[in-house]
Protein backbone atom coordinates (compact mmCIF):
# COMPACT_ATOMS: atom_id res chain seq x y z
CA UNK A 1 0.00 0.00 0.00
CA UNK A 2 1.20 3.90 -1.08
CA UNK A 3 2.25 6.08 1.68
CA UNK A 4 0.16 8.82 1.34
CA UNK A 5 2.58 11.61 2.42
CA UNK A 6 5.37 9.98 -0.23
CA UNK A 7 2.62 10.87 -2.86
CA UNK A 8 2.56 14.16 -1.60
CA UNK A 9 6.15 15.04 -1.72
CA UNK A 10 7.15 15.64 -4.93
CA UNK A 11 4.23 18.73 -4.89
CA UNK A 12 5.88 19.89 -1.70
CA UNK A 13 9.28 19.81 -3.63
CA UNK A 14 9.82 23.32 -4.36
CA UNK A 15 13.82 22.92 -4.98
CA UNK A 16 15.11 25.20 -8.16
CA UNK A 17 16.71 23.21 -10.15
CA UNK A 18 20.61 24.35 -11.13
CA UNK A 19 20.49 26.51 -7.78
CA UNK A 20 22.71 26.22 -4.49
CA UNK A 21 22.79 28.44 -1.34
CA UNK A 22 25.96 29.45 -0.33
CA UNK A 23 26.56 26.31 1.99
CA UNK A 24 26.25 24.46 -1.20
CA UNK A 25 23.14 23.26 -0.26
CA UNK A 26 19.85 22.80 -2.86
CA UNK A 27 17.73 25.96 -2.13
CA UNK A 28 13.87 26.11 -2.03
CA UNK A 29 12.07 28.57 -4.11
CA UNK A 30 10.16 29.76 -1.11
CA UNK A 31 13.17 30.53 0.87
CA UNK A 32 15.12 31.76 -1.68
CA UNK A 33 16.16 34.25 -4.60
CA UNK A 34 13.04 36.57 -6.13
CA UNK A 35 12.41 40.10 -5.36
CA UNK A 36 14.09 39.52 -1.40
CA UNK A 37 17.39 38.84 -2.25
CA UNK A 38 17.21 41.29 -5.47
CA UNK A 39 16.55 44.08 -2.84
CA UNK A 40 20.26 43.00 -1.08
CA UNK A 41 21.49 42.78 -4.75
CA UNK A 42 19.82 46.04 -5.69
CA UNK A 43 20.80 48.04 -2.45
CA UNK A 44 24.78 47.41 -3.46
CA UNK A 45 24.17 48.80 -6.66
CA UNK A 46 22.59 51.53 -5.50
CA UNK A 47 25.63 52.51 -3.62
CA UNK A 48 27.38 52.05 -6.01
CA UNK A 49 25.64 54.26 -8.69
CA UNK A 50 25.69 56.72 -6.24
CA UNK A 51 29.41 56.54 -5.53
CA UNK A 52 30.14 56.48 -9.16
CA UNK A 53 27.80 59.37 -10.54
CA UNK A 54 29.15 61.36 -7.14
CA UNK A 55 32.64 61.26 -8.77
CA UNK A 56 31.83 61.16 -12.58
CA UNK A 57 28.82 63.70 -12.44
CA UNK A 58 30.96 66.67 -11.79
CA UNK A 59 34.34 65.58 -12.63
CA UNK A 60 34.71 67.75 -15.73
CA UNK A 61 34.00 70.75 -12.92
CA UNK A 62 36.86 69.45 -10.54
CA UNK A 63 39.35 69.26 -13.65
CA UNK A 64 38.83 72.70 -14.80
CA UNK A 65 38.62 73.99 -11.14
CA UNK A 66 41.28 72.83 -8.78
CA UNK A 67 42.70 70.96 -11.35
CA UNK A 68 42.98 74.05 -14.19
CA UNK A 69 42.60 71.85 -17.28
CA UNK A 70 41.10 73.03 -20.12
CA UNK A 71 37.51 72.61 -21.54
CA UNK A 72 38.64 70.35 -24.59
CA UNK A 73 41.12 68.11 -22.02
CA UNK A 74 38.95 67.91 -19.31
CA UNK A 75 36.34 66.44 -21.58
CA UNK A 76 38.64 64.11 -22.92
CA UNK A 77 40.22 63.46 -19.66
CA UNK A 78 36.65 62.34 -18.77
CA UNK A 79 35.69 60.40 -21.88
CA UNK A 80 38.58 58.31 -21.16
CA UNK A 81 37.55 57.61 -17.91
CA UNK A 82 34.61 56.37 -18.81
CA UNK A 83 35.47 54.67 -21.51
CA UNK A 84 38.02 52.56 -19.24
CA UNK A 85 35.72 52.44 -16.71
CA UNK A 86 33.12 50.73 -18.65
CA UNK A 87 35.59 48.51 -20.99
CA UNK A 88 37.35 46.64 -17.80
CA UNK A 89 33.98 45.35 -17.11
CA UNK A 90 34.86 42.62 -19.81
CA UNK A 91 37.72 41.46 -17.31
CA UNK A 92 36.34 41.32 -14.51
CA UNK A 93 33.17 39.23 -16.30
CA UNK A 94 35.71 36.76 -17.44
CA UNK A 95 37.79 36.55 -14.14
CA UNK A 96 33.60 35.92 -12.41
CA UNK A 97 32.77 33.74 -14.97
CA UNK A 98 35.63 31.52 -15.41
CA UNK A 99 37.36 31.27 -12.07
CA UNK A 100 36.10 33.60 -9.14
CA UNK A 101 32.37 33.69 -9.43
CA UNK A 102 30.11 36.40 -9.47
CA UNK A 103 29.11 36.85 -5.56
CA UNK A 104 33.24 36.67 -4.97
CA UNK A 105 33.77 38.96 -7.60
CA UNK A 106 31.52 41.23 -6.17
CA UNK A 107 33.01 41.54 -3.08
CA UNK A 108 36.57 41.71 -3.94
CA UNK A 109 35.61 44.13 -6.54
CA UNK A 110 33.56 46.63 -3.81
CA UNK A 111 36.66 46.47 -1.56
CA UNK A 112 38.73 47.95 -4.52
CA UNK A 113 36.14 50.19 -5.26
CA UNK A 114 36.03 51.19 -1.90
CA UNK A 115 39.97 51.94 -1.60
CA UNK A 116 40.05 53.72 -4.68
CA UNK A 117 37.15 56.56 -3.04
CA UNK A 118 39.19 56.58 -0.09
CA UNK A 119 42.24 57.81 -1.79
CA UNK A 120 40.37 59.87 -3.93
CA UNK A 121 39.58 62.11 -1.00
CA UNK A 122 42.84 61.53 0.52
CA UNK A 123 44.02 63.57 -3.00
CA UNK A 124 41.43 66.34 -2.30
CA UNK A 125 43.07 67.07 1.29
CA UNK A 126 46.64 67.86 0.19
CA UNK A 127 47.42 71.38 1.36
CA UNK A 128 47.77 74.57 -1.05
CA UNK A 129 51.06 76.18 -0.82
CA UNK A 130 51.08 80.11 -1.24
CA UNK A 131 53.19 82.43 -1.32
CA UNK A 132 51.54 84.68 1.13
CA UNK A 133 54.65 85.51 3.36
CA UNK A 134 57.05 83.48 1.69
CA UNK A 135 60.72 83.98 2.60
CA UNK A 136 61.73 82.43 -0.71
CA UNK A 137 59.50 82.79 -3.29
CA UNK A 138 60.83 80.90 -5.85
CA UNK A 139 61.18 78.06 -3.60
CA UNK A 140 57.64 77.89 -2.60
CA UNK A 141 56.77 77.96 -6.68
CA UNK A 142 58.56 74.89 -7.04
CA UNK A 143 56.84 73.46 -3.52
CA UNK A 144 53.50 74.68 -4.96
CA UNK A 145 54.51 72.91 -8.66
CA UNK A 146 55.76 69.57 -6.84
CA UNK A 147 52.71 69.47 -4.47
CA UNK A 148 50.05 69.63 -7.58
CA UNK A 149 51.96 67.03 -9.37
CA UNK A 150 51.78 64.68 -6.63
CA UNK A 151 48.18 65.53 -6.30
CA UNK A 152 47.41 65.33 -9.81
CA UNK A 153 49.25 61.93 -9.63
CA UNK A 154 47.35 60.50 -6.45
CA UNK A 155 44.01 61.70 -7.97
CA UNK A 156 44.07 59.94 -11.71
CA UNK A 157 45.80 57.09 -10.17
CA UNK A 158 42.88 56.88 -7.28
CA UNK A 159 40.65 57.58 -10.05
CA UNK A 160 41.31 54.65 -11.67
CA UNK A 161 41.19 52.48 -9.13
CA UNK A 162 37.40 53.35 -8.91
CA UNK A 163 37.17 52.17 -12.91
CA UNK A 164 38.80 48.69 -11.83
CA UNK A 165 36.47 48.22 -8.53
CA UNK A 166 33.71 48.99 -10.97
CA UNK A 167 35.29 46.88 -14.05
CA UNK A 168 34.59 43.53 -11.57
CA UNK A 169 31.23 45.28 -9.65
CA UNK A 170 29.38 46.44 -12.28
CA UNK A 171 29.06 43.03 -14.80
CA UNK A 172 28.53 40.68 -11.97
CA UNK A 173 26.00 42.43 -9.88
CA UNK A 174 22.86 42.81 -12.05
CA UNK A 175 23.57 39.59 -13.48
CA UNK A 176 23.78 38.13 -9.99
CA UNK A 177 20.56 40.11 -9.64
CA UNK A 178 18.89 38.58 -13.00
CA UNK A 179 20.01 35.22 -11.37
CA UNK A 180 17.87 35.21 -8.20
CA UNK A 181 14.90 34.57 -10.97
CA UNK A 182 14.13 31.37 -12.46
CA UNK A 183 13.81 31.94 -16.38
CA UNK A 184 12.05 28.03 -16.26
CA UNK A 185 9.38 29.15 -14.06
CA UNK A 186 6.48 31.27 -15.67
CA UNK A 187 5.72 33.81 -12.82
CA UNK A 188 9.19 34.66 -12.30
CA UNK A 189 10.88 34.05 -15.96
CA UNK A 190 8.56 37.27 -16.03
CA UNK A 191 9.35 39.38 -12.95
CA UNK A 192 13.29 38.40 -14.88
CA UNK A 193 11.87 40.95 -17.31
CA UNK A 194 10.81 43.21 -14.82
CA UNK A 195 13.74 43.12 -12.92
CA UNK A 196 15.54 45.18 -15.72
CA UNK A 197 13.28 47.60 -15.35
CA UNK A 198 13.22 48.76 -11.59
CA UNK A 199 16.46 47.57 -11.23
CA UNK A 200 17.44 50.76 -13.64
CA UNK A 201 14.30 52.80 -11.56
CA UNK A 202 16.50 51.81 -7.77
CA UNK A 203 19.81 53.02 -9.50
CA UNK A 204 18.50 56.16 -10.81
CA UNK A 205 16.89 57.44 -7.41
CA UNK A 206 20.52 56.24 -6.23
CA UNK A 207 21.93 58.89 -8.92
CA UNK A 208 19.13 61.22 -8.18
CA UNK A 209 20.60 61.93 -4.78
CA UNK A 210 23.55 61.97 -5.68
CA UNK A 211 23.21 64.62 -8.03
CA UNK A 212 20.82 66.87 -5.53
CA UNK A 213 23.07 66.37 -2.68
CA UNK A 214 26.91 65.12 -3.44
CA UNK A 215 26.93 68.21 -6.09
CA UNK A 216 25.94 70.78 -4.18
CA UNK A 217 28.23 69.37 -1.32
CA UNK A 218 31.38 69.33 -3.68
CA UNK A 219 30.51 73.21 -5.30
CA UNK A 220 29.92 75.00 -2.18
CA UNK A 221 31.12 73.20 0.90
CA UNK A 222 34.17 70.91 0.57
CA UNK A 223 35.01 68.55 -2.03
CA UNK A 224 36.98 66.58 0.56
CA UNK A 225 33.48 66.14 2.07
CA UNK A 226 32.35 65.19 -1.45
CA UNK A 227 34.66 62.39 -1.54
CA UNK A 228 33.98 60.85 1.18
CA UNK A 229 30.54 60.60 1.32
CA UNK A 230 30.61 58.02 -1.85
CA UNK A 231 33.20 55.76 0.23
CA UNK A 232 30.60 56.06 3.53
CA UNK A 233 27.81 54.71 1.28
CA UNK A 234 30.07 52.22 -0.66
CA UNK A 235 30.91 50.87 2.05
CA UNK A 236 27.56 50.39 3.65
CA UNK A 237 25.89 49.23 0.43
CA UNK A 238 28.84 46.01 1.02
CA UNK A 239 27.61 45.57 4.34
CA UNK A 240 23.66 45.05 3.10
CA UNK A 241 25.04 42.64 0.49
CA UNK A 242 26.55 40.32 2.51
CA UNK A 243 23.98 40.38 4.86
CA UNK A 244 21.74 39.07 2.32
CA UNK A 245 23.97 36.10 1.80
CA UNK A 246 22.44 33.53 2.93
CA UNK A 247 19.10 33.84 1.00
CA UNK A 248 21.31 33.80 -2.58
CA UNK A 249 20.76 31.17 -5.07
CA UNK A 250 24.24 30.37 -6.70
CA UNK A 251 24.29 29.04 -10.55
CA UNK A 252 25.28 25.38 -10.42
CA UNK A 253 28.39 24.56 -12.56
CA UNK A 254 28.67 21.66 -14.38
CA UNK A 255 31.81 19.65 -14.99
CA UNK A 256 31.92 20.56 -18.92
CA UNK A 257 34.65 22.91 -20.37
CA UNK A 258 34.96 26.52 -19.72
CA UNK A 259 32.68 28.17 -22.24
CA UNK A 260 35.54 30.02 -23.98
CA UNK A 261 36.95 27.04 -24.40
CA UNK A 262 33.81 25.65 -26.71
CA UNK A 263 33.56 28.83 -28.41
CA UNK A 264 37.16 29.38 -29.22
CA UNK A 265 37.25 25.67 -30.14
CA UNK A 266 34.62 26.26 -32.73
CA UNK A 267 36.17 29.46 -34.81
CA UNK A 268 39.27 27.29 -34.92
CA UNK A 269 38.06 24.35 -36.22
CA UNK A 270 35.97 26.32 -38.58
CA UNK A 271 39.10 27.87 -39.81
CA UNK A 272 40.99 24.72 -40.12
CA UNK A 273 38.28 23.22 -42.02
CA UNK A 274 37.58 26.09 -44.30
CA UNK A 275 38.75 23.77 -47.77
CA UNK A 276 36.76 21.29 -46.75
CA UNK A 277 33.50 21.38 -48.61
CA UNK A 278 29.87 21.99 -46.31
CA UNK A 279 27.89 18.92 -48.32
CA UNK A 280 28.59 16.43 -45.14
CA UNK A 281 26.81 18.60 -43.07
CA UNK A 282 23.69 19.73 -45.29
CA UNK A 283 21.51 17.73 -43.79
CA UNK A 284 22.18 19.14 -40.23
CA UNK A 285 19.75 21.25 -38.43
CA UNK A 286 21.75 24.40 -38.38
CA UNK A 287 21.23 27.93 -38.14
CA UNK A 288 20.59 30.52 -41.30
CA UNK A 289 23.48 32.71 -40.47
CA UNK A 290 27.22 31.80 -40.42
CA UNK A 291 27.51 28.95 -41.85
CA UNK A 292 30.94 29.09 -42.48
CA UNK A 293 30.55 27.88 -38.79
CA UNK A 294 29.11 24.73 -39.14
CA UNK A 295 32.52 23.54 -40.70
CA UNK A 296 33.32 23.21 -36.83
CA UNK A 297 30.86 20.22 -37.02
CA UNK A 298 33.46 18.09 -39.39
CA UNK A 299 36.26 16.37 -38.59
CA UNK A 300 39.32 16.96 -41.16
CA UNK A 301 38.26 14.04 -43.35
CA UNK A 302 34.46 15.90 -43.40
CA UNK A 303 33.05 13.05 -41.05
CA UNK A 304 31.38 13.47 -38.14
CA UNK A 305 33.43 11.45 -36.13
CA UNK A 306 33.10 11.95 -32.34
CA UNK A 307 36.10 13.96 -30.03
CA UNK A 308 37.58 15.58 -33.01
CA UNK A 309 34.51 17.99 -33.56
CA UNK A 310 32.06 20.52 -32.01
CA UNK A 311 28.46 19.62 -31.19
CA UNK A 312 25.41 21.60 -32.62
CA UNK A 313 25.11 23.13 -28.92
CA UNK A 314 28.72 24.60 -29.29
CA UNK A 315 28.47 25.61 -32.37
CA UNK A 316 25.14 27.72 -31.61
CA UNK A 317 26.80 29.13 -28.66
CA UNK A 318 29.45 30.43 -30.99
CA UNK A 319 26.59 31.91 -33.54
CA UNK A 320 24.93 33.18 -30.58
CA UNK A 321 28.19 35.13 -29.73
CA UNK A 322 28.84 36.56 -33.53
CA UNK A 323 25.20 37.79 -33.79
CA UNK A 324 25.57 40.16 -31.41
CA UNK A 325 28.43 42.34 -33.02
CA UNK A 326 26.69 44.05 -35.33
CA UNK A 327 23.91 45.16 -32.84
CA UNK A 328 26.91 45.95 -31.00
CA UNK A 329 28.69 48.20 -33.20
CA UNK A 330 25.49 49.73 -34.53
CA UNK A 331 24.94 50.93 -30.95
CA UNK A 332 28.30 52.81 -30.40
CA UNK A 333 26.63 56.62 -31.90
CA UNK A 334 23.97 55.91 -29.28
CA UNK A 335 26.88 56.06 -26.60
CA UNK A 336 28.72 58.78 -28.03
CA UNK A 337 25.46 60.61 -27.30
CA UNK A 338 24.89 59.21 -24.42
CA UNK A 339 28.70 60.53 -23.15
CA UNK A 340 27.71 64.30 -23.63
CA UNK A 341 25.16 64.10 -20.98
CA UNK A 342 27.84 64.57 -17.91
CA UNK A 343 30.45 66.56 -20.34
CA UNK A 344 29.54 69.18 -22.88
CA UNK A 345 26.00 69.27 -21.31
CA UNK A 346 27.48 70.27 -18.10
CA UNK A 347 29.89 72.83 -19.40
CA UNK A 348 26.67 74.56 -21.38
CA UNK A 349 24.44 74.88 -18.18
CA UNK A 350 27.66 76.31 -16.44
CA UNK A 351 27.27 79.51 -18.40
CA UNK A 352 23.59 80.05 -17.99
CA UNK A 353 21.17 81.46 -15.56
CA UNK A 354 21.15 79.06 -12.49
CA UNK A 355 19.12 80.88 -9.47
CA UNK A 356 16.83 79.66 -7.74
CA UNK A 357 16.42 82.75 -5.11
CA UNK A 358 18.72 85.27 -4.56
CA UNK A 359 21.72 83.55 -3.85
CA UNK A 360 21.17 80.15 -4.11
CA UNK A 361 22.02 78.58 -7.59
CA UNK A 362 21.71 75.20 -9.00
CA UNK A 363 24.90 73.55 -9.48
CA UNK A 364 25.51 73.21 -13.41
CA UNK A 365 26.26 68.74 -12.64
CA UNK A 366 22.63 68.69 -10.78
CA UNK A 367 21.22 69.93 -14.00
CA UNK A 368 21.67 65.99 -14.73
CA UNK A 369 19.03 65.36 -12.20
CA UNK A 370 16.36 65.76 -14.79
CA UNK A 371 17.70 62.60 -16.58
CA UNK A 372 17.42 60.85 -13.32
CA UNK A 373 13.49 62.39 -13.03
CA UNK A 374 12.42 61.44 -16.10
CA UNK A 375 14.14 57.72 -15.96
CA UNK A 376 11.72 57.66 -12.64
CA UNK A 377 8.70 59.31 -14.45
CA UNK A 378 9.16 56.50 -17.54
CA UNK A 379 9.84 53.43 -16.16
CA UNK A 380 6.64 52.89 -14.07
CA UNK A 381 4.38 53.66 -17.03
CA UNK A 382 6.49 51.73 -19.33
CA UNK A 383 6.30 48.73 -17.13
CA UNK A 384 2.76 49.06 -15.34
CA UNK A 385 1.11 50.47 -18.83
CA UNK A 386 2.85 50.28 -21.78
CA UNK A 387 4.21 46.89 -21.56
CA UNK A 388 0.81 45.28 -20.79
CA UNK A 389 -1.29 46.88 -23.37
CA UNK A 390 1.35 45.86 -25.96
CA UNK A 391 1.38 42.58 -24.47
CA UNK A 392 -2.35 42.32 -25.61
CA UNK A 393 -2.00 42.84 -29.14
CA UNK A 394 1.63 41.05 -29.50
CA UNK A 395 1.39 38.23 -27.06
CA UNK A 396 5.21 38.94 -26.16
CA UNK A 397 6.16 39.16 -22.28
CA UNK A 398 7.43 41.97 -22.75
CA UNK A 399 4.89 43.70 -24.91
CA UNK A 400 7.86 44.53 -27.71
CA UNK A 401 11.11 42.94 -28.40
CA UNK A 402 14.10 44.25 -26.48
CA UNK A 403 15.50 44.98 -30.15
CA UNK A 404 12.19 47.20 -30.90
CA UNK A 405 12.67 49.10 -27.17
CA UNK A 406 16.55 49.37 -27.82
CA UNK A 407 15.60 51.03 -31.53
CA UNK A 408 13.42 53.08 -30.41
CA UNK A 409 15.61 54.50 -27.62
CA UNK A 410 18.33 55.33 -30.21
CA UNK A 411 15.50 57.62 -32.39
CA UNK A 412 14.61 59.28 -28.79
CA UNK A 413 18.74 60.17 -28.65
CA UNK A 414 18.71 61.44 -32.36
CA UNK A 415 15.70 63.66 -31.31
CA UNK A 416 17.46 64.90 -28.24
CA UNK A 417 20.17 66.04 -30.18
CA UNK A 418 18.68 67.57 -32.28
CA UNK A 419 16.74 69.71 -29.20
CA UNK A 420 20.03 70.58 -27.71
CA UNK A 421 21.08 72.02 -31.04
CA UNK A 422 18.71 74.36 -31.37
CA UNK A 423 19.27 75.80 -27.35
CA UNK A 424 22.46 76.48 -27.71
CA UNK A 425 21.84 78.17 -30.91
CA UNK A 426 19.58 79.88 -28.71
CA UNK A 427 22.33 80.68 -26.67
CA UNK A 428 24.64 81.90 -28.24
CA UNK A 429 22.55 84.13 -30.03
CA UNK A 430 21.10 85.46 -26.56
CA UNK A 431 25.12 86.28 -25.61
CA UNK A 432 25.51 88.05 -29.00
CA UNK A 433 22.54 90.01 -28.32
CA UNK A 434 23.53 91.19 -25.17
CA UNK A 435 27.39 91.68 -25.93
CA UNK A 436 28.74 89.05 -23.42
CA UNK A 437 31.06 87.08 -26.60
CA UNK A 438 33.88 88.09 -24.65
CA UNK A 439 32.65 87.77 -21.19
CA UNK A 440 32.63 84.06 -20.56
CA UNK A 441 32.57 84.70 -17.11
CA UNK A 442 29.39 86.53 -17.22
CA UNK A 443 26.49 84.73 -16.72
CA UNK A 444 24.56 84.75 -20.17
CA UNK A 445 20.46 85.82 -19.43
CA UNK A 446 18.95 82.86 -19.98
CA UNK A 447 17.52 80.43 -17.91
CA UNK A 448 18.86 77.26 -17.23
CA UNK A 449 15.34 75.36 -17.84
CA UNK A 450 15.93 75.35 -21.43
CA UNK A 451 18.35 72.33 -20.72
CA UNK A 452 15.15 70.51 -19.25
CA UNK A 453 13.64 68.97 -22.86
CA UNK A 454 17.65 67.38 -23.58
CA UNK A 455 18.13 66.10 -20.48
CA UNK A 456 14.64 64.56 -19.98
CA UNK A 457 14.82 63.05 -24.04
CA UNK A 458 18.11 61.36 -22.68
CA UNK A 459 16.15 60.09 -20.10
CA UNK A 460 13.70 58.53 -22.09
CA UNK A 461 16.32 56.91 -24.12
CA UNK A 462 17.96 55.20 -21.47
CA UNK A 463 14.86 53.80 -20.16
CA UNK A 464 14.20 52.38 -23.48
CA UNK A 465 17.70 51.99 -24.71
CA UNK A 466 19.91 51.16 -22.02
CA UNK A 467 17.39 48.79 -20.46
CA UNK A 468 16.52 47.23 -23.85
CA UNK A 469 20.49 46.81 -23.82
CA UNK A 470 20.76 45.43 -20.58
CA UNK A 471 18.05 42.66 -20.93
CA UNK A 472 19.08 41.75 -24.66
CA UNK A 473 22.88 40.55 -23.97
CA UNK A 474 21.92 38.64 -20.50
CA UNK A 475 19.22 37.09 -22.77
CA UNK A 476 21.15 35.95 -25.37
CA UNK A 477 24.20 34.91 -24.27
CA UNK A 478 24.95 31.16 -22.72
CA UNK A 479 23.71 30.72 -19.17
CA UNK A 480 27.45 30.55 -18.23
CA UNK A 481 28.66 33.52 -20.12
CA UNK A 482 26.30 36.70 -18.63
CA UNK A 483 28.40 38.56 -16.54
CA UNK A 484 30.41 38.99 -20.04
CA UNK A 485 26.96 39.65 -21.78
CA UNK A 486 26.36 42.57 -19.18
CA UNK A 487 30.17 43.47 -19.62
CA UNK A 488 29.07 43.79 -23.47
CA UNK A 489 26.31 46.30 -22.84
CA UNK A 490 28.95 48.26 -20.63
CA UNK A 491 31.48 48.30 -23.45
CA UNK A 492 29.48 49.84 -25.78
CA UNK A 493 29.50 52.88 -23.24
CA UNK A 494 33.01 52.37 -23.27
CA UNK A 495 33.86 52.59 -26.47
CA UNK A 496 31.35 55.18 -27.03
CA UNK A 497 32.74 56.99 -24.29
CA UNK A 498 36.39 57.00 -26.66
CA UNK A 499 34.61 57.57 -29.89
CA UNK A 500 33.56 60.76 -28.04
CA UNK A 501 36.84 61.77 -27.10
CA UNK A 502 38.51 61.01 -30.06
CA UNK A 503 35.60 62.93 -32.42
CA UNK A 504 36.25 65.94 -29.64
CA UNK A 505 40.12 66.10 -29.95
CA UNK A 506 39.95 65.63 -34.10
CA UNK A 507 37.17 68.42 -34.20
CA UNK A 508 39.29 70.99 -31.84
CA UNK A 509 42.56 70.49 -33.53
CA UNK A 510 40.63 70.93 -37.06
CA UNK A 511 38.70 73.71 -36.04
CA UNK A 512 41.08 75.42 -33.86
CA UNK A 513 44.10 76.01 -36.36
CA UNK A 514 45.41 79.22 -37.25
CA UNK A 515 44.12 81.26 -33.81
CA UNK A 516 40.80 80.33 -34.83
CA UNK A 517 38.09 79.82 -32.08
CA UNK A 518 37.21 76.12 -31.92
CA UNK A 519 33.95 74.66 -31.47
CA UNK A 520 34.96 73.60 -27.85
CA UNK A 521 36.61 77.02 -26.90
CA UNK A 522 37.18 77.53 -23.75
CA UNK A 523 34.88 80.65 -24.19
CA UNK A 524 31.82 78.91 -24.88
CA UNK A 525 30.40 82.10 -25.96
CA UNK A 526 32.61 81.75 -28.76
CA UNK A 527 32.47 78.15 -29.30
CA UNK A 528 30.00 75.88 -31.46
CA UNK A 529 28.44 73.12 -29.60
CA UNK A 530 25.86 73.89 -31.52
CA UNK A 531 27.86 72.43 -35.02
CA UNK A 532 28.71 69.64 -32.69
CA UNK A 533 25.32 68.68 -31.62
CA UNK A 534 24.38 69.02 -35.35
CA UNK A 535 26.69 66.17 -36.54
CA UNK A 536 25.78 63.54 -33.69
CA UNK A 537 22.28 64.43 -34.84
CA UNK A 538 23.48 63.63 -37.91
CA UNK A 539 25.46 60.37 -37.13
CA UNK A 540 22.54 58.99 -34.69
CA UNK A 541 20.34 59.00 -37.81
CA UNK A 542 22.93 57.38 -39.84
CA UNK A 543 23.35 54.64 -36.64
CA UNK A 544 19.75 54.08 -36.40
CA UNK A 545 19.36 53.35 -40.16
CA UNK A 546 22.46 50.60 -39.84
CA UNK A 547 21.19 49.30 -36.40
CA UNK A 548 17.25 48.51 -37.75
CA UNK A 549 19.08 46.50 -40.82
CA UNK A 550 21.26 44.98 -38.44
CA UNK A 551 18.13 43.98 -36.35
CA UNK A 552 15.68 42.81 -38.62
CA UNK A 553 18.18 40.17 -40.01
CA UNK A 554 18.94 38.83 -36.27
CA UNK A 555 17.54 35.24 -34.91
CA UNK A 556 17.19 35.45 -31.32
CA UNK A 557 19.25 32.57 -29.85
CA UNK A 558 17.47 29.55 -28.22
CA UNK A 559 16.88 29.15 -24.85
CA UNK A 560 18.94 26.80 -23.27
CA UNK A 561 17.60 24.43 -20.81
CA UNK A 562 20.53 23.59 -18.85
Amino acid sequence: MSDPAAAETPLLDDSVKGCLDFKGRPVHRSSSGGWTSASFIIAVEVAERFAYYGISSNLITYLTGPLGLSTAAAAAQVNAWSGVATLLPLLGAFLADSFLGRYRTIILASLVYILGLGLLTLSATLPSVTTSGAPNADNVTLNTSSMLQYQVILFFFSLYLVAFGQGGHKPCVQAFGADQFDAEHPVEYKAKSSFFNWWYFSIAAGILLTLLILNYIQENLSWVLGFAIPAIVMAVGLLVFVLGTMTYRFSVKGDEESPFVRIGRVFILAIRNRKIASSAIATEESLKQFKFLDKALLAPDSTMEQGKVCSMREVEEAKAVLRLAPIWATCLIYAVVFAQTSTLFTKQGATMDRSITRGIEIPAATLQCFISFSILLFIPIYDRLVVPLARAFTGKPGGITTLQRIGTGIAVSAIAMVIAALVEMKRLQTAREHGLVDKPNVTVPMRVWWLVPQYSLCGLSDVLAIVGLQEFYYDQMPNELRSIGIALYLSILGVGSFLSSFLISVIETVTGKDGRDSWFADNLNRAHLDYFYWLLAALSALGLALYVYSARSYIYARRSTS
